[in-house]
């Protein structure tokens, strides 16, 4: 196989192979990296330009009734701080997010089950009375098509729910017996069905990864042509059993940005919290590898600390939201300029 074939293909959007990606995935130096990089720049730019897009966090919820291995907040870690926000609490987060820019609020929590379908459409659709020209994201696990259904109806317009990895055999070494990696593809797709503006993603490096698991994923993406798309370093927790493994790779996270850039020109792609962990300029990086979103936290300060999915979090402090300013500094300082958009997907 041809490295430079493979880049060119996947250059100019033609779908790849499973043999050609992990070829691709294994054999990536310097100059290839760059090429993929320059490429996914490009394509970025040509889509985008300099934009990036911002979504205000809102971690609502640290309660969740799953057990996640890799996870701090899993339901069996007794060392994890349990706190829900209020609608109110919600709603103040929104205005003071509206207020430094926010155009899109992104309500994230674990699957805790006093976010009903009622709660939960109550609190979408006073966001929406009150900000009408933002939009609302979600991202609280797994809920079923019903749910997502009334969701939707409520004004919800978009889902985050990562897919973690494609492959079933790793899905299991990751999660407890009762969840489904098929499951959750099952969701997935039902998410599009419903109109949503539908993210999946994967950890990378997660324990017992293979490099067959990502070009699994890269392909499983290719058939769910979502709107978006979240990937990041796996991070170890020190509450849970994957404590000693080793954190994901920079250098493959960056990669992958690079590839899934190419493959979906317009996807709307973070450069994640966790990447900007484990590199102090992490998410510059990410940018110019192809991505265009950046997540800042507006969750209430007091709580920002224990919404701990791994450790060392960046961003947990008094001037997490407030680090907009900031953020659109070191944006600038590469080229590119923060709006304060929806940051719609657009076909």
């Amino acid at each position: 196989m041809n490295m430079e074939s493979i880049i060119e293909q996947l250059r100019t959007n033609r779908t790849a192979s499973r043999e050609e990606l992990v070829f691709l995935l294994e054999n990536c130096g310097d100059t290839e990296r760059e090429a993929l990089r320059k490429a996914a720049q490009e394509t970025a730019l040509a889509h985008f330009g300099n934009k990036i897009y911002i979504r205000g966090l809102i971690e609502i919820s640290s309660v969740c009734k799953n057990d996640c291995f890799y996870c701090g907040l899993r339901r069996s870690n007794g060392n994890a701080v349990r706190y829900r926000l209020t609608k109110e609490q919600i709603l103040s987060s929104c205005e003071k997010g509206y207020a430094l820019g926010f155009r899109t609020f992104v309500l994230q929590g674990g699957e805790d089950g006093c976010y009903t379908d009622e709660a939960v459409c109550d609190i979408v659709r006073s966001i929406k009375e009150r900000f009408p020209d933002c939009a609302v994201t979600l991202s609280l696990g797994e809920r079923g098509e019903e749910s997502f259904r009334r969701l939707r109806g409520a004004g919800a317009d978009r889902y985050l729910l990562r897919h973690e990895t494609a492959d079933e055999a790793h899905y299991a070494r990751l999660h407890p017996a009762n969840m489904s990696g098929a499951e959750r593809q099952r969701q997935l797709f039902a998410l599009k069905r419903l109109g949503f503006q539908t993210g999946a993603g994967f950890m990378v490096g997660s324990p017992y990864q293979t490099t067959e698991n990502l070009a699994d994923d890269l392909l499983f993406l290719k058939r769910l042509e979502p709107q978006m798309c979240g990937i990041g370093p796996f991070i170890p927790h020190k509450d849970t059993d994957f404590r000693d493994m080793p954190q994901g790779s920079l250098t493959m996270t960056l990669t992958l940005l690079a590839i899934i850039r190419l493959m979906h020109p317009r996807i709307l792609l973070p450069a994640t919290t966790a990447l900007g962990t484990i590199h102090p300029k992490g998410r510059e990086m990410g940018i110019l590898y192809g991505a265009n979103v950046v997540m800042p936290n507006l969750s209430p300060k007091e709580h920002r600390k224990d919404y701990a999915l791994y450790d060392n979090k960046i961003c947990t402090g008094d001037e997490a939201a407030e680090c907009i300013r900031c953020l659109s500094a070191r944006m600038r300082s590469i080229g590119y300029q923060i709006v304060t958009d929806r940051g719609d997907y657009r076909e």
